[in-house]
């Protein structure tokens, strides 16, 4: 296959890969976009996009325009005259003049089995329902949310030790393998795009901070799956003394949630074992304020939490 002319639009980690893969297919990138750059630290100061700091140490320049509506920056899309743009996790809504530009259209690595869990947040979301598989999926970028065409998909299992962060590298890995030979497909016209069922559609709503606290009237084995989900962002806590505890590994055991006539968010053993709406959680790994991380059995050494005791 010839090198095509590529517009590469991406922002966070899971973009890296595909953008590795695009050039090491031999692929002009004619064009870099990323989100602009964010405070952050203490400093708050601006920080590039990981996948625009890639792209510099490449050699590549990279755009950040707040926005795709400007017709200057959809007139500067057009003047690139590539051959399709792929878009990774970029952030920000295609216009139809952006979608329309490039000569075979712009393509999207989605983070699942489209029309499962369209929307920001597709690993985490299918995590914390308790699929049992989950893929990416390479669509034709239309006007709607992660509702174009697919041409093709990857399917990988969520197994009990599955995290968001060890599915996210599976998954960013498995996308880019996938958009190399969909544009090798797209370009000799041998790929055939599939539109999405509307039946099976789900929204995998954008991450919320809050949803970290663990509500303990809930059954255990949901919030098991919220702590493989939610780290390590938002991260997943409880209260206790006025103290934040961060939970980063858990497990569910059958004795003593409320079904036994234990209050919800009661420690039922002298080893963490919180009961909850059904069940029981055992924090396996936690971390407290300014302070690393550590299994629970030596942190109740240091900081005895017994049977009976109440967290929030």
């Amino acid at each position: 296959m010839n090198p095509l002319r590529l517009i590469f639009m991406g922002s966070p980690d899971f973009s890296v890969p595909v953008l590795d893969a695009l050039i090491g297919a031999g692929h002009e990138i004619v064009s870099m976009y990323s989100q602009p750059p964010r405070p952050a630290g203490r400093g708050q100061k601006p920080k590039l996009s990981t996948v625009h700091a890639s792209a510099e140490a490449k050699g590549l320049a990279v755009r950040t325009p707040a926005t795709l509506n400007d017709p200057d920056v959809q007139a500067a899309i057009a003047a690139l005259d590539a051959d399709a743009c792929v878009v990774v996790a970029y952030g920000l809504m295609l216009p139809s003049p952006v979608i329309e530009a490039p000569r075979l259209g712009c393509l999207n690595v989605h983070a699942s089995l489209l029309p499962r869990w369209r929307g920001a947040a597709p690993i985490q979301r299918a995590i914390m329902a308790g699929d049992t598989e989950t893929g990416v999926s390479i669509m034709q970028i239309d006007e709607g949310l992660d509702t174009g065409d697919v041409y093709l998909t990857g399917t990988t299992p969520i197994t009990a030790a599955t995290t968001a962060e060890t599915l996210h590298d599976a998954l960013a890995a498995m996308g880019a393998a996938l958009m190399v030979e969909a544009l090798e497909g797209l370009a000799a016209g041998t790929l055939t795009p599939t539109p999405q069922p509307d039946d099976g559609a789900t929204y995998a709503a954008k991450l919320d901070r809050d949803e970290g606290r663990l509500d303990w009237r809930r059954p255990a084995e949901e919030l098991e799956r919220h702590v493989r989900a939610l780290n390590p962002w938002p991260g997943v806590w409880f209260d206790f003394n006025g103290g934040r505890i961060k939970v980063l590994a858990a497990d569910v055991v059958e004795a003593g949630g409320e079904e036994a006539g234990t209050t919800p968010g009661t420690l039922v053993d002298d080893a963490l074992a919180v009961a909850c709406g059904t069940g029981a959680l055992r924090l396996l790994q936690v971390q407290r304020a300014g302070k690393g991380r550590q299994d629970g059995d030596a942190f109740v050494r240091g900081f005895p939490m017994p049977a009976g005791t109440k967290v929030d």
